[in-house]
């Protein structure tokens, strides 16, 4: 059906213009790299009455919000595909972890197989 890459991050208020600037980029290289379709969405209603709310789970400190964001790809073959592209992109090989607009080591994602599509 399909395959998602998905993240939680916490990002700084006060960095998401520039994390947007940097999503954006990142965006057009997985896409000229093959992949499907590329979402970036900050947290704007995280005051969840149910479940644990996702500032809790990306562990967001005072004056951070949550980004969620997915990537779409036909399988986890071709996500591979795509991820080892992009990873050799000269694009990305000039960036620091250090000098990104959040925290790299408290993001948290995962791949998923696509069970429903509405």
């Amino acid at each position: 059906m399909a395959y998602v890459d998905g993240f939680v991050l916490p990002v700084p208020k006060k960095k998401i213009a520039a994390y947007k600037k940097l999503a954006t980029l990142a965006s057009k290289i997985w896409k000229e790299h093959g992949a499907l379709d590329y979402y970036e969405a900050v947290g704007e209603d995280l005051k969840s009455q149910m479940g644990v709310p996702f500032p809790k789970i990306a562990k967001a400190k005072k004056g951070e919000t949550v980004v969620f964001a997915w990537i779409v790809y036909k399988s986890r073959k071709h996500r591979d595909a795509v991820n080892k592209k992009v990873m050799a992109d000269p694009r990305l090989q000039c960036m620091d972890p250090k000098d990104m607009p959040f925290d790299c080591k408290r993001m948290t994602y995962g791949g998923f197989n696509v069970i429903v599509k509405g």
